[in-house]
């Protein structure tokens, strides 16, 4: 028994499974995360050893040959490339797209073991860094400050930098650029050489001094108390009282030797935001965390954070990651829908009956929610590539449906009872829908098949519109024969209102048909010239056109922000870093007054 007579005759089970169907499709898309881009390895590893004191020559020739000799047989390595710099040596290994990353760290590893005994002494041992999308920083917060600016740091950390990290998702959470509150002891030399002390020795008391002791326990009735002795200052100028030694019996206080100054730390990395000192909050989330649903989270957080910080502390959102991913959904989810309005609308046009359209309608929602399935299952995203692979099927998975529902509403024409007509008109162009979707499939599935960055892309697309393709068909011979079965009428009696909507486009239809005969007729008496005018068009594109067609892996887009990296040469010193860098900020805000916000860090 066929396929399609089956579902005709059993028309309760064959809705149940394309129910089932649409049941799981639902379900799957609630558990989908959402993502620009799909999810894939990195295919790059680094490898950093220091080497304090050594210049860039001695780091190149004792340390970065050396890794690199080991390195350059590792399996699937497609190339190395080595940076010596001052007490640093830096590889960069890229591998072939599709290795084992794991795999290839431990070659790696295994390689770096056999040549520690090689490296010169005190060297250190060189680290491994892995890269994935999930390193990127999700989310970037800059936070500003005015009389709490020199202990900006503490504050982010205990009252910012920790709440956000449990918001549920989040990977780690970094603050950089900040000042950070220092006490400062100047000492004057000459008077340190007449008391005959030394820096290391009031470095030593300064220390011994600014402790909280443990002082034993003391039982007080049926009660034990923990006693302790609090030494820790509370006040810089407390210093100045610290006895540091004694001279011919007198003592000598820190006063005597030294003044006490409440200070910043002095940064390697400074951040600035519109001109002033700031701090940048880096945020990024945990392997196959949802991006959007992460950063919603923090935000919702960030508004319970900010009524328990400093009056003056003022914190806003520099980079949102979700920003850009929630618009290109949008803009494909907004695409899809009119796609489907756009279908719907010309197919009841064309067929002129709103059970004939209701049917085709049907078969739409069962194929897309069927490649969700496969998303949820393979671990997958919606993102851009898998949603463009839904806009692009939208249109292709109605051509079946539409092949059968025309032959059996012609049978229907003929007389014939509708289950009657759903059968026999399935069967005359079930070989036909299965081999053009046999072509399909010959465009798409190869998409499945290939290696390197573009596979990892593209390969999502292939495997979405392929299950929509045969998941398209297998609907088309079974659930549309079986709603034609219970649906469409023998003949139907058109009132005027149809004649006065359809008649029009009936009449262009038919004028079409008979154009398009004529143009066929023709055709077939008139084979060669068909030919060769086909092959002279394919020949003229393609040596017209073809050379003028630009290639490249994506489209350029427009993102609101701007970025840039300015490298100084080697030991600039970072006074004359920071003047250039303001300097460099002033002539943007004067060149671009259109922007919002600009953040600079230096160092």
């Amino acid at each position: 028994m066929s396929i399609y007579r089956t579902a005709v005759n059993h028309p309760v089970t064959t809705g149940l499974v394309f129910i089932a169907f649409m049941i799981f499709g639902i379900y799957s898309l609630t558990k989908l995360s959402i993502a620009q881009f799909p999810e894939f390895d990195s295919n790059t590893i680094m490898v950093m050893s220091s080497y304090p004191g050594a210049n860039a020559a001695d780091i190149e020739t004792n340390l970065t040959k050396v890794l690199e000799n080991s390195l350059n047989g590792v399996e699937n390595l497609k190339e190395l490339t080595s940076r010596s710099r001052e007490n640093i040596s830096l590889l960069t290994l890229t591998f072939e797209y599709g290795t084992d990353i794991e795999e290839a760290t431990n070659n790696v590893r295994d390689k770096l073991d056999m040549v520690n005994s090689a490296l010169p002494d005190g060297a250190s041992v060189p680290v491994i860094f892995k890269f994935s999308a999930d390193d990127m920083p999700i989310m970037l917060l800059t936070a500003t400050a005015q009389e709490s600016i020199q202990g900006l740091d503490k504050i982010l950390d205990d009252r910012l930098a920790t709440p956000l990290a449990r918001v549920p998702g989040v990977g780690t959470v970094s603050v950089s650029g900040a000042p950070t509150r220092e006490i400062q002891v100047y000492c004057d030399p000459t008077r340190l050489q007449a008391y005959g002390l030394t820096i290391s020795s009031i470095a030593a008391v300064i220390s011994a001094e600014n402790k909280n002791l443990p002082s034993g326990n003391i039982d007080i009735g049926s009660e034990t108390y923990t006693l302790r002795v609090q030494k820790e200052f509370s006040d810089p100028s407390e210093l100045l009282d610290i006895v540091v030694g004694s001279a011919a019996g007198r003592t000598i206080y820190l006063r005597d030797v030294a003044t006490v100054r409440d200070g910043s730390e002095e940064r390697e990395q400074e951040s600035y935001t519109d001109g002033e000192r700031s701090a940048r909050i880096v945020i990024q989330k945990q392997s196959g965390a949802n991006t959007v649903n992460v950063i919603r989270g923090v935000k919702k957080q960030l508004e319970k954070i900010r009524p328990n910080l400093p009056a003056d502390v003022d914190v806003t959102v520099l980079v949102d990651g979700s920003t850009e991913i929630i618009n290109t959904i949008k803009t494909l989810r907004d695409t899809i829908i009119i796609t489907f309005i756009v279908v719907m609308l010309v197919v009841f046009l064309f067929l002129g009956n709103f059970r004939s359209t209701l049917i085709i309608v049907l078969s739409i929602p069962i194929a897309l929610l069927a490649s969700l399935v496969y998303l949820a299952m393979t671990g997958n995203t919606l993102n851009i590539i898998s949603m463009s692979a839904l806009a692009i099927a939208i249109g292709m998975v109605v051509d079946d449906a539409i092949v059968v529902l025309e032959n059996v509403s012609t049978h229907l024409a003929r007389g014939e009872r509708p289950r009657e007509a759903a059968v026999h008109g399935t069967s005359e162009v079930g070989i036909s829908v299965i081999a053009s979707t046999l072509t399909m499939l010959c465009v798409f599935l190869p998409l499945t098949m290939i290696k390197g960055m573009s596979g990892m892309m593209f390969r999502q697309l292939g495997w979405i519109v392929s299950i929509i393709m045969v998941v398209s068909t297998t609907a088309a011979l079974t659930l549309v024969p079986m709603l034609c079965s219970q649906l469409l009428k023998p003949r139907e009696k058109h009132n005027r209102l149809y004649n006065a909507v359809f008649g029009p486009v009936n009449r262009f239809i038919n004028w079409i048909s008979r154009g398009y005969g004529h143009v066929i007729h023709w055709a077939t008496g008139h084979r060669l010239i068909v030919i060769l005018g086909a092959a002279a068009i394919f020949a003229a594109v393609v040596a017209l056109l073809a050379p003028g067609v630009k290639t490249e892996f994506f489209p350029h887009s427009d993102s609101d922000r701007i970025s840039a990296n300015i490298e100084l040469p080697m030991g600039t010193a970072q006074d004359v870093t920071r003047e250039f860098a303001f300097r460099l900020y002033d002539d943007v805000k004067a060149e671009v007054p259109e922007a919002k916000r600009i953040n600079f860090t230096f160092g």
